[in-house]
C-alpha cells in the first residue's frame, strides 16, 4: 500500500483525518504510531469539530513540522523552511479544493450540532469530501517533502 492508501484505510477504519495523514508518514519520520495518533487526535474535523483548518491539512502540517521543524539544536532557518512548505501545502490544497477551511469544505454544515451531523451523514460528506481531502493532502506532501 502507498501512503495515500494507508491514510484512507486509517480514516475509513475510524480515525480522524489528521490522525490518518500523520499515521501514513510515521515510518518515514520514525514516529511512534500510537503517540502520533494521540497527538493528532484533537485536530480532526477542523480541531475538535470547530471546523477551522481542515484536519487533513493539520495532519500535513504535523508531517512537515516533524520532518523540517526547528528543534533545540536548530537555527531559525528550520522555521523558515517549515513555514514555506506549510504555505505550499495549504496553497496547493486550496487550489484543489477551493479552501482549506473545514466549514467551507463541508458547506457550512455545523458538526457540533445533531442537525449538522445528520447533514454530514445524509450528504455522505465522509466519502464525497473528507476522504478525498485525506488522499489529497498525502499526495501533496509526497511532492513537497
Amino acid at each position: 500500500m502507498d501512503r495515500s492508501e494507508i491514510a484512507v484505510a486509517k480514516f475509513v477504519g475510524g480515525f480522524n483525518c489528521a490522525q490518518a495523514v500523520l499515521f501514513s508518514f510515521c515510518d518515514d519520520l520514525n514516529l511512534d504510531k500510537d503517540k502520533a495518533l494521540k497527538m493528532a487526535c484533537g485536530f480532526g474535523a477542523g480541531m475538535g469539530r470547530k471546523e477551522e483548518v481542515c484536519g487533513a491539512v493539520s495532519g500535513g502540517v504535523m508531517v512537515i513540522s516533524a520532518k523540517y521543524g526547528r528543534g533545540e539544536n536548530d537555527d531559525r532557518k528550520a522555521t523558515e523552511i517549515t513555514y514555506a512548505r506549510i504555505r505550499e501545502l495549504m496553497n496547493q490544497f486550496s487550489r484543489r479544493h477551493g479552501t482549506y477551511l473545514c466549514r467551507k469544505l463541508l458547506n457550512d454544515c455545523e458538526l457540533t450540532t445533531e442537525e449538522g451531523q445528520k447533514t454530514y451523514i445524509g450528504g455522505d460528506y465522509f466519502n464525497k469530501i473528507c476522504k478525498p481531502c485525506v488522499k489529497s493532502v498525502v499526495e501533496i506532501l509526497e511532492t513537497i517533502i
